[in-house]
């Protein structure tokens, strides 16, 4: 309503300006009245300027254009444009540069969609953007660097997509990135190298996808169990808030207490889609003892003729040619095993329970000893007993002998 009362006014004033110039100077203004005309217009299109199928709210600088029907990006959005709402149509691609007419952008939706494909420098220029949705629609994967001029972003919702993997990163370290959900896709593994360039995420949400619970996937376990206990890096707005009311506060709360310390992030269940061993289990409650070693993968036969050939021209020691070939190759491409990540608390509890079994053991050791000794005791007095009821009518029998001699 504002922005029709607005126009009308400059319309009013483009009708007076040109009443005013007509009777002042008549036809030899003609045309300063009509540069005068064109830059009206252009006033009050960027000022009053919506898309045909979309609604705009002047206050909170936001356009809605959800269930248009709209196959791309309507043209004529307002610079000043913060929110922008595209959910539920019919958009299949979107080219590089497709939000620079929105620079200040901080809420983009794009859900409910048909994208497959995100061209790399879509998001360019979105200096400012904080909330991304990308969810229900056909994505299959991501390159690597398509947000990496999302410095700012602090939600990103990929949910309800088809994708399969996930790179290493997706652009810079996100310091400010809180919430990141991939729930309900395909995806199979996860890179914990991910998950480690978003220092401050708090919710993470990874349920209903098709997690291969192998040797593979015990780097996202032990980083899920120090996510889920860790103390989390504060936001720079609640270090600022702190630190304005802390000083007011101070009767009432104690700074930096173990009571405000932000411990432990929030997730979903991981549930094991294969292998049938673990088909149906939560993978925090598989003890990562029981998985397998990860098998080193076998050498590509181009890359160790390579390998071979750049050996030739580097000064490395040599084995001695009195070994076998077989022996040599071994020498020369050992693979050391990786070191195994450790774990605080299944060390201590594997020395807890060691000792109790240990000291189990002496005591039945202790026991058996007892027993033994006792035994022996017993043994050796109903042998003793016995040997002496045995030797006492001998000795009868050779004294009568002996009395019965001289006779």
């Amino acid at each position: 309503m504002k922005n029709w009362t607005l126009g009308w006014w400059i319309c009013k004033l483009i009708k007076v300006g040109f009443s005013f110039s007509g009777e002042a100077c008549g036809d030899s203004v003609m045309e300063g009245e009509l540069l005068l005309l064109s830059s009206m217009i252009f006033l009050l299109q960027v000022v009053c300027g919506c898309p045909e199928r979309c609604h705009c709210h002047s206050p909170s600088n936001s356009v809605d254009c959800s269930q248009q029907g709209l196959a791309e990006i309507p043209s004529g959005l307002p610079p000043q444009t913060l929110t922008l709402n595209l959910q539920d149509n019919q958009i299949h691609q979107l080219p590089a540069l497709a939000f620079k007419s929105v620079p200040q952008l901080t809420t983009l939706n794009l859900c409910n969609n048909s994208l497959s494909n995100l061209t790399p420098g879509v998001f360019h220029g979105l200096q400012h953007l904080q909330v991304l949705n990308l969810t229900q629609n056909s994505l299959h994967s991501l390159e690597s660097r398509l947000f990496h001029s999302l410095l700012h972003l602090k939600e990103l919702d990929l949910s309800s997509n088809n994708i399969r993997h996930l790179p290493t990163t997706l652009g810079e370290p996100w310091e400010n990135l809180t919430v990141f959900a991939i729930q309900q896709n395909r995806l199979q593994q996860l890179d914990r190298a991910l998950l480690e360039s978003m220092p401050r995420v708090r919710h993470l949400f990874l349920k209903d996808n098709l997690w291969k619970c192998s040797c593979h996937l015990l780097s996202l376990k032990l980083w899920l169990e120090t996510f889920i206990y860790k103390e989390l890096k504060p936001l720079p707005q609640e270090i600022t808030e702190e630190t304005r009311r802390g000083p007011r506060d101070s009767g009432n709360r104690q700074f930096c207490s173990s009571s405000d310390s932000k411990k432990g992030g929030i997730t979903d269940s991981v549930i094991c889609v294969s292998p049938d061993t673990w088909k149906g289990k939560d993978l925090l409650k598989i003890p990562h003892e029981l998985y397998q070693p990860c098998p080193f993968p076998s050498p590509d036969p181009e890359s160790s003729q390579v390998q071979q050939l750049g050996a030739t021209h580097r000064a490395v020691p040599r084995p001695p040619e009195s070994h076998s070939a077989g022996e040599r190759e071994h020498w020369e491409c050992e693979i050391k095993p990786k070191p195994r990540p450790a774990n605080l608390r299944h060390a201590v509890a594997t020395i807890i329970i060691t000792g109790v079994v240990c000291g189990i053991v002496c005591l039945m050791m202790l026991v058996a000893a007892i027993y033994g000794c006792t035994y022996a005791a017993i043994t050796a007095q109903y042998h003793g007993g016995r040997l002496t009821q045995t030797n006492e009518p001998v000795k009868t029998e050779g004294k009568e002998l002996f009395d019965s001699s001289p006779a």
